[in-house]
């Protein structure tokens, strides 16, 4: 309550679900499912690769820049004075730091859209393919004004919606910008088998997003 109110005050003043899993993985409930044998990350075609570049980009311009978002925050859904996340974001998730599974700094993870709601709760579009379940959700929570931290469940499925991977758990840790535009910062993606218990892909990189309005083209 401290959070929000000082944040109140201020103002008034991210379904990946499924990673690749190994042909051999014999936890209890997935032995005898056939798991693709390599880890092909991709983009929907409708989504540019450099959409993570440009991101970061104008997170950056803005945080050297408050005032330049003087305009555009001009006019504010009355929920951002206690939520300054709520809203919609498209958001992209880039790799850095992976050395097993060996995932270039900089590869694309995935990319799509995400809407952070004012009673702490959050829903992602993915831009992985529908049937393997591209919609998930998840709640959040004040680290600091103008930081977050999110817990977000997706259900894994290959590609063709047949086969169950398990669930899979992603975390955030991002920070908005003042002008209350864009955000970035980390994720972690870890994929689970069936039992929920183990671990069969971790994925870690960077998340970068920008808020989308009535005006956006």
């Amino acid at each position: 309550m401290n959070t929000r109110l000082h944040t109140a005050i201020a103002l008034a003043a991210l379904g990946v679900s499924a990673a690749a899993l190994s042909t051999k993985a014999d936890a209890c409930s997935i032995t005898g499912y056939s798991f693709p044998s390599s880890i092909h990350w991709s983009l929907p075609h409708t989504l540019s690769s450099s959409a993570a570049a440009s991101v970061v980009e104008a997170s950056a311009a803005a945080q050297a820049s408050p005032a330049s978002n003087s305009a555009a925050a001009s006019v504010v859904n009355p929920l951002q004075f206690l939520e300054p996340i709520t809203g919609l974001w498209q958001f992209t998730f880039t790799a850095k730091g992976n050395n097993n599974p060996k995932i270039p700094d900089g590869a694309p993870i995935d990319a799509g859209f995400v809407t952070w709601h004012a009673d702490g709760t959050e829903i992602m579009n993915s831009g992985k393919p529908p049937p393997s379940s591209n919609f998930c959700m998840g709640v959040y929570r004040h680290t600091s004004v103008y930081g977050y931290k999110l817990n977000h469940y997706a259900l894994g499925w290959d590609n063709s919606g047949t086969v169950f991977y398990g669930p899979a758990n992603i975390r955030e840790q991002i920070q908005l910008d003042r002008g209350g535009n864009t955000y970035s910062g980390t994720f972690s993606i870890t994929q689970f088998a069936q039992d929920g218990t183990t671990v069969m892909q971790y994925v870690i990189g960077t998340v970068a997003a920008q808020r989308l309005t009535p005006d956006t083209n």
